[in-house]
């Protein structure tokens, strides 16, 4: 799915502790991080390459106690938030230092800031026993459950007969008004998130959404913090309870009917159909934001248009679509920071860190580096048409290597199914916010704020 582990694991922990986004110059950057003051200053750890020798950890870590955080760090949950200052603070980092990984403070500990492209490369080649994701992400033999049962790496899942079908029929909401919000993206996507994970009976459960969505703000509007675990515990125990009783007896084509024939265990099953499910969340933001670009790119929207008519090719393979999806998730992906934490002492650059160490990757920033990548902050989803872009590893939407997201495909078919949907009978004529195409797209888009003018054919 679209970032279909994103909801868990190390790449939910990194967003939950940076923010997300990019400036548009290296001159903007720097004096954005000056004006910024002293909560935006950075105080990295480790030496300039320029210096004679590398510093030992414990010199390192003496040091860390009156450093000050990298913009973004300081505010855990600001995830929405990848502001120009955080941007221009790597930026600085990466003049100052060479382009060598730095050690920053981060709200749990020190953080390793991976800045370069070719320390990007080993970031995602390195394999997991050495560089592994977070504690919480999903294990060995869950992981090989999941990439079989999401078909990770097929083009189009052996399911997709179904899947398009439970697509088509829940997207109409999304074309009933001429407008299109958030709110209607996600009620539609929610039940066809049902239908594909846990089956058709699932699909008008609204008791089982109301728990997704409390669990989905983990549990901020469950009451005072004395109570809020117990909260959020009780809520999880009765949706995970109703999601395996679903799962127990979904068709054979859904992902709950795949992993059983897996020979996925109760607790198991439940488990993963509950992390599909959350996956699942992604989608209704980068449809509207795709749909949101096209109507800003009129060329590049009726080609889409045209492939949606004529069906792209095949049954969800929509190629032209996908590359849509695709740039829009480069400009503005699920999860903007990647985190690995280091199973054994390391050296990266001359300097050796010990085990336990976590390991950063903007991916957000390195996406949009206007240094590395042409076109860095416009929409160009004929990129993605180079054979050789999905191994670019300057544009990771889904991550690379033992890393990567295997639900990228299954994410992919949804999102371009549900453009397909909008737009086989229907134009984007009007957008809120007005994206400008000549000039640099916003660091963010909050889908919040997204309002759509739909017009028929």
């Amino acid at each position: 799915m679209t970032g279909s582990e994103a909801g868990s694991g190390a790449e939910a922990g990194a967003a939950a502790r940076s923010g997300a986004g990019s400036g548009t110059g290296p001159g903007a950057g720097r004096g954005a991080a000056r004006t910024a003051g002293a909560r935006t200053a950075v105080a990295p750890y480790a030496p300039p390459v320029r210096a004679g020798r590398a510093e030992s950890v414990r010199a390192l870590a003496a040091r860390a106690l009156s450093a000050r955080a990298l913009p973004g760090f300081a505010r855990p949950r600001a995830a929405h938030t990848y502001t120009a200052a955080y941007t221009a603070a790597l930026r600085d980092l990466r003049e100052r230092h060479g382009g060598a990984p730095v050690l920053v403070r981060g709200p749990s500990g020190p953080v390793l800031v991976i800045l370069d492209p070719q320390d990007m490369r080993r970031f995602y080649a390195e394999p997991v026993g050495v560089l592994a994701p977070d504690p919480c992400a999903p294990g060995g033999e869950r992981r090989r459950l999941g990439a079989e049962v999401l078909a990770a790496g097929a083009p189009v899942h052996p399911s997709h007969g179904p899947f398009l079908a439970a697509l088509a029929e829940e997207a109409r909401p999304l074309t009933a008004t001429g407008t299109l919000r958030i709110a209607t993206a996600r009620r539609a996507v929610a039940r066809a998130g049902r239908r594909i994970v846990l089956g058709d009976a699932a699909a008008g459960d609204e008791e089982l959404a109301g728990w997704l969505r409390r669990l989905r703000g983990e549990g901020d509007a469950m009451g005072p913090r004395p109570t809020r675990a117990r909260a959020v515990r009780a809520v999880h125990e009765r949706a995970t309870a109703r999601i395996a009783r679903y799962a127990a007896h979904a068709e054979p084509h859904t992902l709950a009917g795949l992993a059983r024939r897996a020979a996925a265990g109760p607790d198991e099953l439940a488990g993963q159909a509950y992390r599909w499910l959350r996956a699942m969340d992604t989608v209704p933001a980068t449809l509207l934001r795709t749909l949101l670009l096209l109507g800003a790119h009129p060329g590049e929207q009726e080609a889409a248009g045209a492939e949606a008519r004529a069906g792209g090719g095949g049954p969800g393979e929509l190629p032209r679509l996908r590359a849509c999806v695709r740039e829009t998730l480069r400009l503005y992906p699920v999860v903007p920071d990647l985190i690995r934490v280091t199973r054994a002492a390391t050296e990266w650059r001359g300097v050796r860190y010990p085990a336990g160490t976590s390991v950063l990757l903007p991916a957000l920033f390195h996406q949009r580096d206007p240094e590395h990548v042409p076109a860095a902050h416009a929409f160009v989803p004929c990129r993605w048409s180079d054979r050789g872009a999905d191994r670019d590893i300057r544009m990771a939407p889904f991550g690379h290597g033992a890393g990567r997201c295997p639900g990228d495909q299954l994410g992919l078919l949804v999102t371009a199914a549900l453009c397909a949907e909008v737009l086989r009978g229907h134009r984007v004529t009007g957008t809120r916010p007005v994206l400008d195409p000549l000039v640099p797209l916003p660091a963010t888009l909050d889908p919040q704020g997204i309002r759509l003018t739909l017009t028929r054919r």
